[in-house]
């Protein structure tokens, strides 16, 4: 059973000899992880870039096909599955259960085009019991691939991100705040911080973001959403030993300036600051998000691996490949 979150803590109601006071405003305390939406110093110069370096040539190229890695495998409930959906998105097994994460099939996000077709797509999948969103950036909450898969199972996402998923099909929607935990049969899922932002759009700050470290009776894989390096990935170790952590790699040399994701070095530091057993990257090779080359962030991730000798550890997916632990 999932339980759901206690009640918001904006606001307190106050009783006093049976009559009810009038609800007060509690001022919420300022996100230190909470990335500001203004753009960095030449930003302009950035987006021209942008547009003429990666957007047109993308468009004008065509998608490659999807790749074949045959049919998901069998995982038992003792046992950790991570399929590489594209992006951000993955099928994981385990605790006897599958659960998709930021699931996206989406071949466009207005100009940005997919460089391929997705390699699994939704009818390949086996049945999810159960959906977790990241964030509500519409990279990772992609409503049309969300409504491809919900089967009145349960979906969990940020504080704030419930309205945007009602009407998917989900039988139940659980919002967590970071560091709320949710359970569902035999696996645990808690809401973890990260260092990002969470708008959908510009006025809708309120909406919280991060990631989800989800735990079986014997197994944890931690998915870190978008993030960029910061000393909370310590933190999340130290409260859960991790044997397989999806790390983004991509998108670091973001048009604004902004510091919302991580380098592939960094997400190594990143592995190392979780003290996890295995490392899958993802955020790459699928739109292109940022001003580095789409090749760059896993040939990048690749070398830093051989340099730190911990190539044995880390093991980059091809789209629609699985990796069984």
């Amino acid at each position: 059973m999932i339980h759901d979150p206690s009640s918001s803590p904006w606001f307190t109601a106050l009783r006093n000899g049976g009559k009810k006071r009038r609800l007060t405003f509690r001022r919420k305390a300022k996100d230190e992880n909470k990335v500001g939406l203004l753009p960095a110093e030449g930003w302009r110069k950035r987006n021209l870039q942008f547009i003429g370096e990666v957007l047109i040539p993308h468009i004008l190229c065509p998608r490659r096909p999807g790749g074949d890695f045959g049919s998901i495998p069998e995982v038992d409930a003792a046992g950790i599955g991570a399929t590489w959906l594209g992006h951000a998105g993955f099928l994981l097994q385990i605790g006897g259960l599958n659960i998709a994460i930021d699931p996206n099939w989406a071949l466009w996000h207005g100009p940005v085009k997919r460089v391929r077709h997705p390699s699994l797509r939704a009818a390949d999948m086996p049945p999810v019991h159960l959906v977790l969103i990241t964030h509500a950036h519409f990279d990772h909450l992609h409503l049309p691939s969300l409504r491809k898969i919900a089967a009145e199972q349960p979906v969990i996402v940020p504080r704030g991100v419930g309205t945007l998923v009602k009407r998917c099909g989900f039988g139940r929607i659980i919002e967590l705040d970071v560091w709320q935990r949710a359970r569902f049969r035999d696996v645990q899922v808690t809401l973890t911080p990260a260092r990002h932002w969470g708008a959908r759009m510009i006025h809708d700050t309120h909406r919280q973001f991060g990631g989800y470290l989800i735990q079986s009776r014997e197994r944890t894989l931690f998915h870190a959403g978008d993030s960029a390096i910061f000393d909370g990935f310590t933190e999340i170790g130290n409260r859960a030993d991790i044997e397989v952590a999806l790390l983004p790699i991509g998108a670091y040399d973001a048009p604004s300036g902004r510091p919302v994701h991580m380098n592939p070095e960094e997400a190594v530091d990143a592995f190392e600051m979780l003290r996890a057993g295995f490392m899958i990257p993802m955020h790459h090779d699928t739109f292109p998000l940022g001003g580095e080359p789409i090749h760059e962030p896993a040939e990048r991730l690749a070398r830093a691996a051989v340099r730190r000798q911990l190539e044995n550890r880390i093991r980059i997916l091809q789209e629609g490949e699985s990796a069984v632990f």
